[in-house]
């Protein structure tokens, strides 16, 4: 059990009220403020605990009042994660198991024997009343008052002043980003995509932290690896939520979550595929990297809900870095399918009661995508040929989600960032 308020000025309510002890009797001690547990910075579960957990491929579950409830969010052994109030992550805490129906069984006994349930211990209004009182305004501003100052600490860090940013060869945190790579070149036309190899199969529901985590990073993933290969310990990963400022972390976490699952493969989780030409298991990154060094396009072939959960701008940043051309769905959430077309990768969907199984695809085909020129329209229809291995083709529409004007402009420059760098070198 920990305790991770969102702000400093919490930890104050709570000590005035009188629950800090009680809290930390019970297990619940302050260990950090805001993104920590949520996000998965929970730190190791007990070895014996993590070893069981994992000899006998057991699902185990958390109890959090954070806001994210995604497969191995909290930690990577944990596949299950309840949301729950602050009370009743307290009082599945007592009862150690969410295989109970706390509004009909006990959460345990007394000193004497007694069974003691939920509703003995749940607070009354008169009780919450009274425990609000203790709180003051006052402690709110004082704590803020010098937010934007910081403490001692903050204000020691040497920090180079200028306009603009000097790029740091040997920081792992913030490295400087190829997205502006290109941006001399002379417009092209939008082209077709041809013999393009197929990176991933994704059913339903695939969400934002499927396709770049935020989480922890495992010491053997390449993130991990390319970390340490840079002098960095593995207690000093951090996340890869910290490590947004370096694509060589991010474009190696894209569709790296532990519980990601590609069809491509039998009865394998995490950012593995196949690398079709071998026909080798590999890293999702490795592979993609195979594949780049021989300029062969990617997509990715998904069901419905795709890029679900979080608006996490890194996952479409990933997908463009690895090579990604266009991702081919049966729906999109909407703000990642805008995220897709704004690193310049072409969001496509089937038709209706159309998708990978229906038209028997395995990810083993070469994909080819036509009517692509610059006279593409938002909402226009494509043709799609998929190449099995014996020669067979399999040919079927999609549309194209582009869906606006604007977005079209973004897609014909590579992307917003090419987009809007050129109108102001324009003016």
């Amino acid at each position: 059990s920990s305790f991770a308020p969102g702000s400093k000025v919490v930890t104050d309510y709570l000590k005035k009220a009188g629950f800090t002890p009680y809290m930390e009797d019970l297990g619940f001690h302050l260990v950090g403020y805001g993104c920590t547990t949520c996000i998965g910075n929970s730190g190791p579960l007990d070895g014996e605990i993590s070893d069981a957990i994992n000899e006998g491929n057991l699902t185990v579950s958390s109890v959090l009042s954070g806001n994210r409830n995604f497969e191995g969010r909290v930690h990577p052994d944990v596949k299950a994660n309840w949301l729950a109030s602050p009370p009743l992550v307290v009082a599945y805490a007592l009862a150690g198991t969410t295989r109970t129906d706390l509004s009909k069984e006990p959460l345990g006994k007394d000193k004497d024997g007694n069974a003691v349930f939920l509703k003995d211990i749940w607070p009354t209004s008169a009780e919450i009343a009274e425990a609000v009182k203790t709180v003051d305004n006052e402690m709110f501003r004082k704590e803020y008052a010098e937010v934007f100052k910081g403490d001692d600490e903050w204000r020691a860090i040497n920090v180079a002043e200028g306009k603009v940013y000097d790029w740091q060869d040997d920081s792992t945190y913030v490295k400087n980003p190829p997205f502006f790579d290109g941006i001399d070149q002379p417009l092209q036309d939008p082209q077709d995509i041809n013999d393009a190899n197929v990176l991933a199969v994704f059913a339903d529901s695939i969400t934002t932290d499927h396709i770049s985590p935020a989480g922890a990073i495992k010491p053997d993933s390449p993130a991990g690896k390319y970390l340490q290969e840079n002098g960095v310990e593995v207690k000093d990963f951090n996340s890869y939520g910290s490590r947004r400022g370096n694509h060589e972390v991010m474009m190696r976490g894209t569709f790296a979550n532990i519980r990601i699952k590609n069809q491509m493969l039998d009865d394998v989780e995490g950012g593995f595929t196949q690398y079709v030409p071998t026909g080798e298991q590999m890293s999702m990154y490795d592979a993609a990297m195979k594949y780049m060094e021989n300029d062969t396009p990617l997509v990715v072939l998904a069901g419905k809900e795709y890029g679900t959960g979080s608006s996490r701008d890194w996952a479409a940043k990933g997908t463009r870095l690895l090579g990604v051309k266009a991702v081919i769905a049966e729906s999109y959430e909407r703000i990642h399918r805008s995220n897709l077309v704004g690193m310049g990768v072409l969001p496509l969907q089937f038709e209706d009661g159309q998708g990978v199984e229906a038209h028997g695809l395995t990810g083993e085909e070469q994909i080819s995508i036509h009517g692509l020129s610059k006279d593409l329209k938002p909402g226009q229809m494509l043709d799609v040929v998929a190449k099995r291995k014996n020669g067979e083709e399999v040919k079927f529409k999609v549309k194209c989600r582009i869906d606006t004007g604007n977005e079209m402009q973004y897609y014909k420059n590579g992307g917003i960032l090419h987009f809007v760098l050129r109108q102001m070198l324009k003016n």
